[in-house]
């Protein structure tokens, strides 16, 4: 495996190696992109204390993955030029039925954390949806065979588990987005929820029903960490993280780097079964992510974008 990604000098190239999708079988890619935590958007004057400085310099606003979102973000608007953007976040997960946001002329923020510094609650990211785009995406799940539909403004979007209420761009879409495209788009952004089981089955097929709209000009981002044990600040860190954690990183980092589809989905969907799975990911919902891309861009090859520990980058599903 050739070294994987890390500083700017190996992303850079990575990403402006990407094919268009008039050089993809007309089709964008699909990725997986380490959303990051809140602290993404913490700068040095909101305060950062000393105790959490190692942590906030691995995951806040100067940290190499907003470097690298930044440079992300660019590339991907300036290639694909997309019609609409769909989102699929580590942050909403519903049972039995997929829902998608149809907010209108302007997305609502849900701020979907806490005991964090009252700026962190302030924070804007302007942008809309698209109801035309919504109902193109029910279409599709129910294509699939899915129950399906639209989320408006004036409902909550259902109970995660995770005891915030109410309508909204969640913080695994908003927080990264503000560094991907600047506090303000013009691009239509969409979300639709993982599927609450969370097994690398179910959000495969997830991934597998949407994949026909990469050729409509939308854009399919699916956000998530490859390493999340909140329980564990350490683990976040290379130079402070157990072993096992970076026996758990090395096989990620195998495993997405196999490029023949068939080999790549055995290799993604055995990480489950890894023994680190369930250290970095006490739950799997940051982890899952993963499989709607992959299976959004099952048939072509992957690339990986960015390679930091516990924070990984792919783009699925181009052409050989």
């Amino acid at each position: 495996m050739s070294a994987l990604p890390k500083t700017p000098e190996q992303w850079r190239p990575a990403l402006e190696t990407l094919p268009d999708a008039a050089h993809n079988g007309g089709k964008i890619p699909a990725f997986f992109f380490a959303h990051g935590t809140p602290s993404l958007a913490m700068t040095r004057k909101m305060g950062v204390s000393d105790s959490m400085m190692p942590f906030w310099k691995e995951t806040g606003n100067e940290s190499p993955l907003a470097e690298f979102l930044q440079d992300f973000g660019r590339v991907l608007v300036q290639k694909y030029k997309p019609r609409a953007i769909l989102v699929f976040s580590a942050h909403w997960e519903t049972s039995g039925i997929r829902l998608v946001t149809d907010y209108g002329d302007e997305n609502p923020l849900l701020m979907d954390y806490f005991g964090f510094q009252r700026a962190l609650y302030e924070l804007k990211f302007k942008s809309h949806g698209d109801s035309a785009i919504t109902a193109r995406v029910v279409e599709a799940f129910k294509k699939a065979g899915y129950k399906a539909r639209a989320s408006p403004v004036t409902e909550a979007r259902g109970d995660d588990g995770r005891g915030f209420e109410g309508p909204g761009l969640d913080h695994g879409v908003f927080v990264p987005f503000r560094h991907m495209f600047g506090e303000e788009t013009n691009i239509p952004i969409v979300e639709a929820s993982l599927d609450a089981s969370l097994t690398p089955e179910s959000e495969w097929k997830l991934g597998q029903a949407v994949d026909e709209l990469r050729s409509d000009g939308i854009l399919i981002l699916a956000g998530g960490l490859t390493n999340h044990n909140l329980r564990d600040l350490s683990s976040f860190i290379e130079s402070t993280a157990a072993p096992p954690y970076h026996v758990w990183d090395k096989a990620v980092d195998e495993a997405i780097a196999v490029e023949e589809p068939e080999q790549r989905k055995k290799a993604l969907v055995d990480l489950a079964s890894h023994k680190g799975y369930r250290l970095a990911h006490p739950r799997a919902e940051h982890f899952v992510p993963l499989y709607v891309a992959a299976g959004a861009g099952e048939k072509g090859k992957s690339k990986v974008l960015f390679a930091r520990f516990g924070a990984k980058t792919v783009a699925f599903g181009l052409e050989s």
